[in-house]
């Protein structure tokens, strides 16, 4: 079983590279001015330096197609660890409302910024949607204090993502034409508009976070196990919730300043990945699930840009058509099992 387990996982992550890869040139090569794929080594370059082609595959396609790698790859992962803390495959950060609130601190700084006449720094804009997440984290976490049903520990978030994006919407409403300008694209989630240096931001955060959670596979896999087994050899349980929460709020913060709310990646791809391998390990599902959801979000924001070229439509409803039917299976099922 063993022997297989490893066949399987080897498959995986080969078929996963791979599509990646051919993904990730598809995003470089089509969209409203599509290059012919093998010119794109000799652009990449320098050879065609100065043409527009390379300025858009430099300047626009290819820190776009990175920034999906990693957003989409934070995103599922986050979605992963708050499945861990919570014991549940139904959560993630579109549902329990953290995106919502990492949404709201943004277009609220986004607007005071842009009313002063500057434009938002990328330090504030992750640390305004770290605010926000870990304040509807926090909410979350209370109500699963007093209320241990899980079913209405989701209808909770939903309700608080409810009430921020309510107030987003308000604040939105009263906001200076300009600024609405500015934010709309992003407050529906997009991908548009990232540049390199914000790609440097986002690696950097998403790499210290894949490391702070390499470190708690051991702890990670025990945890599942139950609270009682992960105490008795030796895991410190509320340092360990402490730090998934941290981990999963900072990623979701971090997608969420740079891309705007991307529904249902983080609740969706870990559950299949975790059908596809069998397997609830943490030293497979971490890297699986950063690989699932960066293959995830390449894909549909291709088809959020090439679809109806040169109209753009925005990555969350791409995602939420494709990942809606599986999440309504997931809760299907676990119903008819816990029947």
């Amino acid at each position: 079983m063993m022997i297989m387990n490893r066949k399987r996982c080897a498959l995986f992550f080969s078929i996963m590279a791979a599509l990646i890869a051919m993904l990730l040139w598809g995003n470089i090569a089509l969209g409203s001015n599509s290059i012919p794929a093998s010119d794109i080594p000799a652009i990449i370059m320098g050879k065609g330096s100065g043409t527009m082609e390379r300025n858009i595959i430099m300047s626009i396609r290819l820190p776009r197609a990175v920034s999906a790698i990693f957003l989409g790859g934070a995103l599922a992962l986050a979605g992963y660890l708050l499945q861990t803390f919570f014991g549940n495959p139904i959560v993630g950060p579109f549902v329990l409302g953290i995106s919502s609130g990492a949404k709201l601190f943004v277009a609220m700084a986004m607007i005071f910024t842009l009313s002063m006449g500057r434009i938002m720094g990328t330090e504030l804009m992750v640390l305004s949607a770290f605010a926000g997440a870990m304040l509807v984290m926090c909410f979350v976490l209370a109500v699963s204090v007093k209320i241990r049903s899980m079913s209405v520990l989701v209808v909770c978030g939903i309700m608080a993502g409810y009430i921020c994006a309510a107030v987003t919407d308000l604040v939105v409403t009263f906001a200076d034409d300009s600024n609405i300008v500015n934010l709309h694209n992003w407050s529906m989630g997009s991908l548009s508009g990232i540049n390199w240096e914000m790609i440097h931001v986002i690696i950097v955060i998403v790499t210290v976070c894949l490391a702070m959670t390499t470190i708690l596979l051991k702890p990670m896999n025990a945890y599942r196990l139950g609270e009682a087994y992960a105490r008795s050899v030796g895991v410190n349980i509320r340092l360990l919730r402490v730090m998934l929460i941290f981990i999963s709020s900072l990623l979701t913060a971090c997608v969420t300043a740079f891309a705007g709310p991307i529904s249902f990646v983080g609740i969706a791809v870990p559950h299949l990945v975790r059908n596809l391998l069998r397997s609830d390990s943490a030293h497979v599902m971490i890297p699986a699930s950063f690989l699932g959801g960066a293959l995830t979000t390449l894909f549909c924001d291709l088809v959020a840009r090439c679809v109806f070229a040169p109209t753009e439509v925005s990555i969350s409803s791409v995602t939420a058509v494709f990942l809606v039917p599986v999440v309504i299976y997931m809760m299907i099922h676990r119903s008819s099992r816990d029947s």
